[in-house]
C-alpha cells in the first residue's frame, strides 16, 4: 500500500499537488493484585471506596515507560478477545475516505466525517479499522466520562470538584474509545438513566452512564445515519452544539461531557440526512465502486485472506500499521505549532463567501484540515496545496442544493478555489 503521506495526490485528478514521535513522559501506573475483593496497589495516594465496594490505593510513579505486568496481560487478554478488525493499511482505494479520517484523529476539532457512498464499497469496514491506530490519551482513572485531567471543559463534575479542592488526581493511559451507535438503541441507553439496580439494592438515586458519557473524547460511530431516529437525532444535534450532554429523568439532574468525533455512514439511494445534522459533520467524503478491473480483484484476494486467516492476515500488515501509528502521533504532537499564513486565511474565506456558505463552520473546519493536514506529512506550514486537498470535504456538504445542477459540488468548489487562488 502506497504511503499515507501519497494519500492526497490520488483523491482528484484533476488536482496537481505536491505531495521523531514525541512521546512526552507521563506518570504510569502500578498496579498489584492484592488479597481480597478489590487490589492493592502501593503508595502514597489512596482513593477510599463506598461502603460495600472495594477500596483502590493507587500508588503513580514517574517512569513514563514503565507498565505493570499486570496491567499488560489484561490489555493482551482483551485485545485478543476481541473480534478481529481488517486493517487500516490493507484498505485498497478509498484514499479521500482514509484521509478524511486520518485528518480527525490528528484534530477531533474537526468534527468528525460523513462518508456517503455505494453499498458494499468498505464504508463501516474502513471506519472500524480505525481502532487499531488510535493513540493514548491521559484520562482520570476510574472516570466514566474519560475526563482529561488538564482540560476543565473535558472533566465530569466529581473531577472538577475535587480539582477545586486540591485533592491529587490519579491518572492513567487509555486508548481513543470507539463506540457503535446502533439504529435501535433507545434514547436512555445514549443519554444515561437512573441505576435501576443501585435503587433495589441501595436505596439510593443514581446516574448510570450511557452511549455519549463513553463516546467523550473518543468516535462515536453511527453506521446507515439517514436512517437513525429523529429522537436520537436531536439527541446528537444538542451533544454536537454544547459538548455536554444534561440529563433530566426520574428526579435526576445532571450534565456531563459529550464532546466526541462524530463519524457517520450511509447511502445516498436509502435517504437524505437532516441538513441540521449534516452541518455538524466537520467534513464529507464521496465513497465509489472501484472500477478498475485489477483493484477488484486484489480486494477480492485481500479479502479472502483475511476470512482464511484473520490473524496472520493482521501479522502481515504490523509493520505498515506502526508506521501509521507512528505518523499519527507525530502529527498529533507537532500540529500546535503549524501555522497559516494570513493570506491564505483570507483567501479559504473568500472561497466560502462566493459559495454563499452559511455560516463561519465551513471557514474554521478548512483552516483546521489544512493545519493537520501539514502536520501529517511533517510540516510546520501550512501551503496552498494543502488547502486544495481538503476543502472539497469540508464545503461540499455546506452548498445549497440547486436541483437543476448537474456538476458535482465538490469540482463546484475545487472550480471557486483556483479561481481565488489564481
Amino acid at each position: 500500500m502506497a504511503s499515507v503521506l501519497g494519500t492526497s495526490t490520488a483523491i482528484l485528478a484533476s488536482r496537481s499537488l505536491v505531495s521523531p514521535s514525541l512521546k512526552p513522559a507521563f506518570p504510569s501506573i502500578s498496579i498489584n493484585p492484592g488479597q481480597g475483593y478489590g487490589r492493592k496497589l502501593y503508595g502514597g495516594i489512596g482513593i477510599q471506596g463506598r461502603k460495600g465496594r472495594p477500596q483502590f490505593h493507587i500508588a503513580v510513579t514517574n517512569v513514563a515507560t514503565e507498565i505493570n505486568s499486570v496491567e499488560q496481560a489484561q490489555k493482551l487478554a482483551a485485545k485478543e478477545s476481541q473480534r478481529p478488525v481488517f486493517p487500516f493499511a490493507a484498505i485498497v482505494g478509498q484514499d479521500e475516505m482514509k484521509l478524511c479520517l486520518l485528518l480527525n484523529v490528528i484534530d477531533p476539532k474537526i468534527g468528525g466525517v460523513m462518508i456517503m457512498g455505494d453499498r458494499g464499497t468498505g464504508k463501516s469496514t474502513t471506519v472500524r479499522s480505525l481502532v487499531d491506530l488510535l493513540p493514548e490519551i491521559r484520562v482520570v482513572f476510574g472516570d466514566p466520562y474519560n475526563s482529561d485531567p488538564e482540560d476543565p471543559e473535558s472533566m465530569g463534575i466529581e473531577v472538577r470538584e475535587k480539582v477545586v479542592n486540591g485533592e491529587e488526581l490519579t491518572i492513567t493511559m487509555t486508548k481513543i474509545n470507539m463506540v457503535d451507535l446502533p439504529l435501535g438503541a433507545t434514547e436512555d441507553r445514549v443519554c444515561g438513566t437512573i441505576d435501576i439496580e443501585k435503587a433495589l439494592t441501595e436505596g439510593v438515586k443514581a446516574f448510570e452512564p450511557g452511549l455519549l458519557a463513553k463516546a467523550n473524547r473518543g468516535i462515536l460511530y453511527v453506521d446507515e445515519v439517514n436512517l437513525l431516529d429523529d429522537h436520537l437525532v436531536d439527541v446528537l444535534l444538542d451533544s454536537a452544539a454544547s459538548g455536554w450532554n444534561t440529563v433530566e429523568r426520574e428526579g435526576i439532574s445532571i450534565s456531563h461531557p459529550a464532546r466526541f468525533i462524530l463519524i457517520g455512514s450511509g447511502n445516498p439511494e436509502e435517504g437524505e440526512l437532516r441538513p441540521q445534522l449534516l452541518d455538524r459533520f466537520g467534513m464529507h467524503a464521496q465513497v465509489g465502486t472501484v472500477r478498475d478491473a485489477e483493484l477488484r480483484v486484489k480486494i477480492v484476494e485481500e479479502r479472502a485472506r483475511f476470512d482464511k486467516n484473520p490473524k496472520e492476515f493482521r501479522d502481515s500488515y504490523k509493520a505498515e500499521q506502526e508506521k501509521l501509528q507512528q505518523q499519527i502521533a507525530s502529527a498529533r504532537s507537532s500540529l500546535s505549532s503549524v501555522q497559516i499564513d494570513q493570506d491564505l486565511k483570507v483567501k479559504i474565506s473568500k472561497v466560502c463567501a462566493e459559495l454563499n456558505v452559511d455560516g463561519l463552520r465551513g471557514d474554521i473546519v478548512t483552516n483546521r484540515a489544512a493545519k493537520a493536514l501539514a502536520a501529517l506529512k511533517g510540516r510546520d506550514k501550512v501551503v496552498a496545496e494543502d488547502i486544495a486537498t481538503v476543502i472539497p470535504n469540508c464545503l461540499r456538504h455546506r452548498l445549497r442544493k440547486d436541483p437543476l445542477e448537474s456538476i458535482d459540488s465538490g469540482l463546484l468548489v475545487i472550480e471557486k478555489f483556483y479561481e481565488v487562488f489564481g
